[in-house]
């Protein structure tokens, strides 16, 4: 039996090697390394696959976040709201930028922001609201969006784990996850399920003013070369990333195939086991499966993870400390208890592998052995 990895890369880039290798040379036999015509193509791809007006490539999905909350001009001590769970870079940016992050709670079957929560946290001082499409569902966007549109705030979709996931809305209209809040942002970190050879990132936007701001803010605040109107940063996808990209977005649709027939056979193995909570798989959004995280009860987390790696099986926990406790970002308005649906998942979740190379074998090889833990 192959390896198991979590995520792997490796077989994934030899199934395509040939058309890899063909556009990174052509990039580098082109020297037009930043800002090419190769970023130009891969945008322009993205855009029609996401049906927006405006693909903004940047270096990063941090930077992705960042540059939003830069071109919307929100100012120091307004008030953000996400989640408490979800990776670090959420609230660091709204740290950076010297804005007030204020952290909900989230739903305990979806793991995405409550939006009866996010209603509860709005003040006056509120000014945007970021729901994570997490694991690779769609947050309740349309629940979102009403409530952005009560209060006039605007919405920043954290699309890092999603793209690619339809949000399917009351009337059966659909729209790609990352393109219903007023911007978009994703990540192409090599594990994403578009993810590039090193980093990468991108804005999206139908707004037409807002995708000239983005443009500015993205290229240090510069308009026309030399002149700086506004504060701005460095953030830029690189040629050779974005002709990777573009190779690997034709291919995205077939990897989301795999990754949920990956996460059928673990939910049949799973399924009514009572030590095993499977992910729900939420009505309005389609799953693209960025991780398959279960939900243990009444068992050892850390023994098992250990007896998966004694299995040579590698397991994950996102993420064993919500936002809230983080010792980086402890602040007295929150305390252990004041989320309890973050706190339980975050003490109680397991991610096993999940990728578009799992095989029959490994499948079986993992889910054997999970049970063969849970039962014993």
């Amino acid at each position: 039996m192959k390896k198991i990895q979590m995520v792997d890369l490796r077989s994934q880039y030899l199934n395509i090697k040939d058309e890899i290798d063909k556009a990174i040379h052509e990039v580098i036999d082109s020297c037009a390394f930043i800002n090419g015509p190769a970023v130009t193509a891969f945008q322009k791809d993205l855009e029609k696959y996401l049906g927006i007006k405006y693909v903004i490539p940047c270096a990063n999905g941090t930077d992705a976040l960042q540059v939003s909350m830069m071109a919307l001009g929100l100012q120091p001590g307004d008030e953000v709201i996400t989640t408490s769970f979800t990776f670090i870079a959420t609230a660091e940016v709204i740290a950076l930028l010297h804005l007030t992050p204020v952290l909900v709670d989230v739903d305990p079957d979806t793991f995405n922001i409550d939006p009866e929560a996010v209603e509860r946290a709005i003040t006056s001082r509120t000014r945007a609201i970021v729901p994570v499409h997490l694991f690779g569902q769609c947050a309740p966007m349309e629940e979102i969006m009403k409530i952005a549109l009560k209060h006039k705030l605007f919405v920043i979709e954290d699309n890092c784990q999603a793209i690619g996931a339809d949000y399917i809305f009351s009337d059966g209209s659909r729209k790609k996850a990352g393109t219903i809040g007023q911007i978009g942002c994703t990540s192409f970190f090599p594990s994403k399920n578009l993810g590039c050879y090193g980093d990468g990132g991108a804005i999206f936007t139908n707004d037409d003013e807002l995708a000239k701001q983005l443009r500015v803010v993205v290229n240090h605040g510069m308009a026309m070369r030399y002149y700086h109107d506004y504060v701005g940063v460095n953030s830029r996808l690189d040629s050779i990333q974005a002709a990777i990209l573009k190779i690997k977005l034709q291919y995205l649709d077939r990897y989301a195939a795999k990754r949920r027939a990956a996460a059928d056979h673990y939910d049949k193995a799973f399924k009514g086991n009572p030590k095993l909570k499977i992910p729900a798989r939420y009505s309005r959004s389609n799953h693209v499966f960025h991780q398959y995280t279960l939900v243990t009860n009444d068992i050892d987390r850390a023994a098992l993870i250990a007896f998966l790696n004694s299995k040579e099986i590698p397991a994950m926990i996102y993420y064993p400390v919500p936002l809230h406790l983080q010792k980086a970002y402890l602040d007295p308005r929150y305390k252990p208890g004041d989320f309890p649906v973050t706190e339980h998942l975050s003490d109680s979740v397991v991610s096993l592998p999940m990728h578009t190379e799992l095989d029959e074998e490994q499948l079986q090889h993992i889910t054997r052995t999970v049970l063969e833990f849970v039962n014993a």
